[in-house]
């Protein structure tokens, strides 16, 4: 069975239970992956929901163009759509958002309009009002803008809830999800809420954000507004798709805690997820200390990693906002670094004899050494085992390397961190080999590790 178009592939993503970020957890934890989706992203229900309701009220006609303003994921279900039914789309997007994003809209045929951030709603740059001047300019155009559509909270209503209804056989007792337009959290909320009214829905927001306050004193506090980074959550204004009726509890989570979390996933879950999956999650495992065993939460992740490698999944980029602490920074190359100008890669060749190779050990205070013949790593020997075959039979002194050589250490690239390189050390491997990007070679061993750790 095949599909009609890509369309249908929309919907129908797996929960998949965490387990090695949940260890500390009595309750269950399932996440809705929606990067299953083809667009790889949760928005994909929503563009084609708001698309197709449009076309019913005739007020999206053949030939059409669709204008929003998305934060990526939005646009991109949306592009997929217009691919697929033939309309033009464009898009305007805020600076802050990553270049992969812009680069993939782009891909799909989107025409994309780079936004300011740090302007209010209202001003005449900001992502929506650009959004709706262009709406009203173009003829035969249609402006979704999903935070006022409620088109937006009904797909969830008619998808999402159902799936996490059905994927727990009614069994969820917990919902989380970030917190942007709201369309995902309400319409999943109150699908899952009329089904069973117990299960409490816990709203992920932001630092800088406007809608925790919102949501649990019915106050606009401009006051709580200010910069943030993170990408998908929160919000500076209150959109339609808001319904504080069907949302019990609301945690805000950092930039930070959000992006650290999201690298964790994808280290300790295989979840290449997105910056705001990291902060659902975080927010989700903070709430669920006090569950006990018989709690199944489901926290929805929203989209892919791909979206954010040159920020959250960039060592660089992370380091240059703090978001690292120093020992996670701790790479092969800091270790090469540390060893302060001691980096000359000692070595013997094939030919050498033993004997030389010993002195060379002896004379640098080091216990093995790599074999080099043209410029390769083609081996690998050490003092013990060189000793013991001299104990043994005193005349292979005179012999060459190559009768004693071992295979080579393994190597590793100058990014590796040291948690990966200290379990790759044993007392079999007693170093591994630093490939650099000139071609060039290092040497780290077990005491080279222990340097960097203790200074």
């Amino acid at each position: 069975m095949w599909h009609h178009d890509i369309l249908s592939t929309i919907g129908k993503t797996p929960l998949i239970r965490l387990n090695r970020v949940t260890s500390h957890l009595r309750a269950t934890v399932l996440a809705k992956v929606e990067y299953f989706n083809p667009g790889n992203s949760v928005k994909d229900r929503i563009a084609l929901k708001m698309v197709e309701d449009a076309e019913k009220k005739g007020i999206l006609k053949p030939g059409g163009t669709i204008i929003e303003c998305t934060s990526g994921n939005t646009g991109m279900g949306l592009a997929l759509v217009a691919a697929v039914k033939g309309y033009r789309c464009i898009f305007t997007i805020t600076d802050k958002q990553s270049k992969e994003k812009i680069d993939i809209l782009k891909a799909i045929g989107a025409e994309v309009i780079i936004c300011p951030t740090n302007v209010p709603p209202e001003d005449p740059q900001s992502y929506y009002s650009v959004a709706r001047r262009l709406s009203q300019e173009i003829p035969n155009s249609f402006f979704p803008f999903q935070y006022d559509n409620l088109s937006n909270t009904q797909a969830h209503y008619e998808t999402t809830g159902p799936e996490i209804w059905e994927q727990t056989e009614g069994k969820v007792t917990h919902f989380v999800a970030g917190m942007g337009t709201c369309g995902t959290i309400c319409g999943t909320s109150r699908y899952l809420k009329h089904q069973n009214p117990k299960i409490k829905t816990i709203g992920i927001d932001t630092e800088g954000s406007l809608l925790k306050k919102y949501i649990e004193t019915g106050e606009i506090d401009m006051s709580e507004v200010g910069p943030y980074l993170l990408e998908g959550i929160g919000e500076d204004f209150i959109p339609a798709n808001l319904d504080v009726s069907v949302i019990d509890y609301v945690i805000k989570v950092s930039d930070k805690d959000a992006a650290l979390m999201a690298r964790k996933l994808a280290r300790l879950e295989g979840l290449f997820v997105g910056w705001s999956c990291g902060a659902a999650v975080h927010g989700a495992l903070e709430y669920a200390r006090s569950l006990s065993a018989n709690d199944i939460v489901v926290v929805l992740l929203p989209d892919h990693g791909s979206r954010y490698l040159a920020k959250i999944y960039n060592d660089t980029w992370m380091q240059d906002h703090n978001f690292l602490e120093q020992e996670s920074l701790s790479t092969a190359e800091d270790v090469i670094r540390s060893k302060n100008g001691k980096n000359r890669l000692l070595y013997v060749t094939k030919k050498d004899s033993l004997t030389h190779a010993i002195s060379l050990m002896r004379e640098n205070s080091i216990s093995q050494l790599p074999v080099i013949e043209n410029g390769q790593i083609v081996g690998s020997v050490n003092e013990s085992r060189l000793l013991n075959m001299l104990i043994d039979d005193p005349s292979l002194k005179d012999c060459s390397v190559e009768q004693a050589m071992e295979d080579p250490f393994p190597f590793v690239l100058p990014t590796t961190r040291i948690d990966v390189i200290s379990k790759m050390i044993t007392s079999e491997t007693p170093a591994v080999i630093v490939q650099n990007p000139d071609h060039t070679y290092d040497i780290i061993t077990k005491s080279d590790l222990i340097n960097i750790l203790i200074h």
